[in-house]
């Protein structure tokens, strides 16, 4: 039941995205349109611009709440998060230098995975130092390889050509204007579903604590490299989409906690649908609050991220 309910909120949000924006289109050409009828201007501005833009949307909310999951449940912190932890800045700092050097296409996203990764082991290999590591430790870590990986990207937007500028600007405060499709984001998502829902139960027994995972006959070590290298990537492929987009990792899983409890087998769909629906009307709202300017939809996920990550510190004491 849950699932379904999200699968209705998740299409009307895509409806609404496709239907609203700087020039409105009634329910009933959106209908005649979607039926392969309707003015022929009306089927270029639904087909050709706005349903790309909310596919992707849909499909990099979908991978960055699943990313926020899947460390939640691997590190037993609700505060854990792509962006917070870094991850995200390693993945942009990656991919501004395959840019900067003239690359494209699937080195960029190629680039944006090994920066995740790279990211992701440098907080966890910090944060573990010589004894074990403790949520505070972590978050503490990444916040500050966050920094690092933000005074990286200061350097390369200082020193990078300065007809690039502001499409790095607006792609690294998260803008969907400059995607390069949904497809790619959408595939994954696919083959996420896939691969995760059979480890559902694995990652139920892994949030109660690896010695009690391990003595239930999970194998740990394994399934924590399985985690490692799918939120990264999960990320990467999300940063080459949209650009750094923050705290949707860390508001929709919590959340969805919240209200159906801690069920991988439940969390984790509900994450892609979730974050794919957030991230959708953000972008919607982005693209009409100061129509036909356009804000970044990274400045509406932290307006929304910030304070509830406050909260949830707050919390955690």
């Amino acid at each position: 039941m849950p699932l379904v309910l999200l699968i209705v909120v998740a299409l009307a949000s895509l409806l609404v995205a496709v239907g609203v924006g700087s020039v409105t289109i009634s329910p009933q050409s959106l209908w005649s349109v979607l039926m392969g009828q309707g003015d022929p201007l009306y089927r270029t501005l639904i087909f050709e611009l706005r349903l790309p833009r909310a596919l992707a949307a849909f499909g990099t909310g979908g991978l960055l709440a699943v990313a926020g999951a899947l460390m939640q449940v691997l590190l037993r912190n609700p505060l854990a998060d792509p962006y917070v932890l870094g991850v995200s800045g390693g993945a942009a700092v990656a991919a501004l230098a395959a840019m900067l050097v003239g690359l494209g296409g699937i080195a960029v996203s190629g680039s944006a995975f090994v920066g995740a990764l790279v990211s992701t082991l440098l907080v966890f290999g910090l944060a573990h130092g010589t004894g074990s590591w403790t949520p505070t430790r972590l978050l503490l870590t990444g916040v500050v390889v966050a920094a690092g990986w933000g005074a990286m990207i200061t350097f390369m937007l200082s020193v990078g050509p300065t007809e690039q500028l502001p499409g790095m600007l607006y792609w690294l405060m998260g803008d969907l204007a400059y995607s390069r499709g949904p497809w790619p984001a959408l595939g994954l998502l696919a083959v996420t579903w896939l691969v995760l829902m059979p480890l559902a139960r694995s990652l139920n027994v892994l949030a109660r604590g690896p010695l009690q995972a391990a003595a239930l006959g999970v194998a740990v070590r394994s399934l924590e490299g399985a985690v490692y290298v799918m939120a990264s990537l999960l990320t990467a492929v999300a940063v080459t989409t949209a650009g750094s987009i923050a705290f949707i990792g860390l508001v929709v899983p919590h959340m969805l906690r919240l209200v159906w409890g801690n069920d991988q087998r439940v969390i984790l769909p509900a994450s892609i649908l979730a974050g794919g629906t957030l991230l959708t009307l953000a972008d919607t709202l982005a693209r009409t609050l100061i129509a036909p300017e356009q804000l970044p939809v990274g400045v509406i996920t932290a307006l929304l991220g910030v304070p509830t990550f406050l909260y949830l510190l707050y919390r955690s004491r």
